[in-house]
């Protein structure tokens, strides 16, 4: 799994995440490493244009727990400054993943801007990673808007939590039709058998994860 280069005390997503598996006294699980649960918002503007995405993200309880490790301040609790920190560097050192994020307007890929109001909260032992991902050019759709979510490494697995509310419209107009895909479980459980080597081998140019992609689909009158 690539590494986003950074110290260990400034923490990333993804960021030496395979150091903390290399130094486990356990042996290293099969890939995933990091499950994320994943709630979507697609943003539209006075024009009814799509203007970005907010993404809400929730790691899972071992990942959160070392992403947390020495942060605590007085009364072992992670103090907000520290969360603060956290969110910017999570979120602006996306950007080799492409943030993780596919946007199609009528079939056409669309880019983003940087990330803009990001936050971090930590609570019942879980981290909950919040930014808003605008385009890099609010569009209105004549046909449909798919969006992706996944990593191309499948070191993270992304599903996008349960019932048609995981993925909101904001602002949007009314009638729309919304279909949510997610990855199945044996899917996922599939990758097991795969080694290490093989793994190492993926970039964030490669599209192995993209089977495992969550897609959402908004198609307005």
């Amino acid at each position: 799994m690539p590494s986003f280069g950074i110290a260990l005390r400034v923490l990333t997503v993804l960021a030496l995440f395979t150091v903390v598996i290399a130094l486990a006294t356990k042996p290293a699980r099969a890939h995933p490493h990091v499950w994320v649960t994943a709630h979507a918002e697609i943003l539209y503007d006075e024009s009814r244009r799509i203007a970005g995405l907010r993404h809400i993200w929730t790691f899972d309880e071992f990942y959160s727990a070392w992403a947390v490790q020495g942060l605590e301040e007085d009364y072992g609790e992670v103090g907000p400054a520290q969360l603060r920190e956290l969110a910017e560097i999570n979120a602006t050192s996306l950007v080799e993943f492409g943030y993780f994020t596919e946007a199609r307007i009528d079939g056409d890929d669309r880019g983003f801007a940087p990330p803009v109001d990001y936050d971090m909260v930590y609570e019942d032992g879980q981290l909950t990673l919040s930014f808003t991902l605008p385009l890099s050019e609010p569009a209105q759709p004549r046909t449909a808007f798919v969006m992706e979510i996944y990593d191309p490494t499948f070191f993270v697995s992304f599903t996008i939590d349960k019932g048609d509310e995981a993925v909101r419209l904001v602002g949007g107009p009314q009638g729309c039709a919304k279909t949510i895909t997610r990855p199945s479980s044996s899917e996922i459980e599939e990758t097991a058998s795969l080694s290490e080597a093989f793994f190492a081998t993926l970039s964030a140019a490669s599209d192995f994860g993209e089977q495992f992609a969550n897609r959402a689909l908004i198609a307005c009158p």
